[in-house]
């Protein structure tokens, strides 16, 4: 089931119409903590766990319909703890966090039952759509209208990435595309240029601020340009979207 949250995003729901449930394991405080934000920022219940055991426990008790699961864990590893996981909940959906490179570590991880893996440092709104990829792919929630936003006449399909403004297509680049995508994922509210270099560059990006100006710049000129204006910028506060006035 989806519905609309009251800043105007689409939330994945339980069949039930309770919210998704995450449980997110990793042993470095600071990771589960920054997970843990974003996600309840989507309008889902998380738990976390720092060890194999913890994971066990909670995932017992807590029924999540998906796992963040690190694959360095101080008591097992994350493969181990996949194995107990199973015997739990068969069908529950596990994306992998790894800090290693090598192709084999991700295949051992992927052979051994889990769905899916980002390799840190990750990218939050990377994490977000990957688990609302296997959330829908499990059938933990409803499919119909999960992937698109909507603000005044602009919509952005999150699956097909196709982009219009009152039914004219709209071809962004990868990056225009996601920094749309975290604009109208909060429609009328401003964010900061950290909040933006956070989710759109990942939480390490290194780069300057100006970027998001010059990005911000881009998406103008696709979107606004010859129409009234959506992207607005609030000085010394950051960059909200909102349907145009008539």
């Amino acid at each position: 089931m989806t519905t609309t949250s009251p800043q105007g995003r689409t939330e994945l729901l339980r069949p039930d119409g309770s919210p998704v449930r995450v449980l997110v394991v990793d042993d470095e405080q600071s990771v589960t903590e920054l997970l843990s934000m974003a996600l309840r920022y989507e309008g889902w219940q998380i738990r976390s766990a720092g060890d194999g055991r913890g994971a066990v426990r909670n995932a017992r008790e807590f029924r999540p319909d998906a796992v963040v699961l690190d694959m360095m864990l101080p008591d097992m590893d994350g493969l181990a703890v996949l194995g107990r996981l199973r015997r739990e909940l068969p069908d529950v959906p596990v994306l992998f966090l790894t800090s290693k490179d090598a192709l084999e570590d991700r295949i051992a991880g992927l052979t051994a039952g889990g769905d899916d893996y980002v390799t840190k440092p990750f990218g939050l709104e990377d994490v977000v759509a990957r688990l609302r990829g296997l959330i829908r792919r499990a059938g933990a929630a409803d499919r119909r209208s999960d992937s698109v936003l909507v603000v005044g006449d602009l919509t952005l399909d999150e699956d097909s990435h196709e982009v219009t403004r009152a039914g004219e297509g709209i071809h962004l680049t990868a990056t225009e595309f996601e920094l749309l995508r975290f604009l109208m994922r909060n429609p009328r509210r401003v964010l900061s240029k950290a909040q933006i270099l956070d989710r759109v560059w990942s939480y390490d990006f290194g780069g300057q601020a100006n970027v998001v100006e010059l990005y911000i710049s881009y998406l103008r000129r696709k979107i606004d340009a010859g129409r009234e204006p959506m992207i607005h910028t609030r000085r010394g506060a950051g960059y909200l979207i909102k349907p145009a006035t008539t």
